[in-house]
């Protein structure tokens, strides 16, 4: 129970912009989870029925063929690459989030300076710790989330190369 508190408070301290982060990472993190388990459990086979399909063809040396194959891996790269755009976007919204929590953060300072002057230090560092820590948090966030988008793009080429290679065309 005292973990839940910490993370409560935590989160009270750094404003309301960071329980908006914590929703960004957590639609961030369903995404990328989803995608490493796509890749991990269907992928395997949504591979093997693509390859059926091709070595079911007798023609695989015309134009025609060409374009079959085309088509096959099209199919496959869309179902690889859903909701990487989503990710990627995600990921380059927390860093901004964090900002917008750093000026939320700052005008509270400046309101406490307005009202106690620029004297009082005490009074200002609440409003500096509500400023850095969503900034902490959104790059954090972001820095995580653009190493396992990297690695899934990685993934996605890999495998379309891979696929590519495995569909022989004559």
């Amino acid at each position: 129970m005292k973990f839940l508190d910490d993370i409560h408070n935590f989160l009270y301290s750094g404003g309301d912009v960071l329980w908006l982060i914590l929703g960004v990472a957590i639609c961030l993190w369903c995404l990328i989870i989803e995608r490493l388990i796509f890749f991990r459990q269907n992928y395997p086979d949504l591979r093997t029925n693509c390859l059926e399909r091709w070595n079911q063809r007798e023609d695989k040396q015309s134009a025609y063929a060409l374009f079959i194959r085309q088509e096959l891996i099209s199919e496959v790269l869309i179902q690889m690459n859903r909701s990487v755009s989503v990710i990627k976007v995600l990921i380059a919204l927390c860093p901004l989030l964090g900002l917008l929590g750093t000026v939320t953060g700052m005008i509270d300072v400046f309101d406490v300076m307005a009202v106690t002057g620029t004297g009082n230090a005490r009074a200002m560092a609440a409003g500096v710790s509500k400023a850095t820590i969503p900034t902490m948090a959104g790059m954090v966030i972001a820095i995580a989330g653009l190493y396992f988008s990297k690695l899934i793009e990685e993934r996605v080429s890999d495998e379309s190369h891979h696929l590519a290679d495995l569909l022989k065309y004559h």
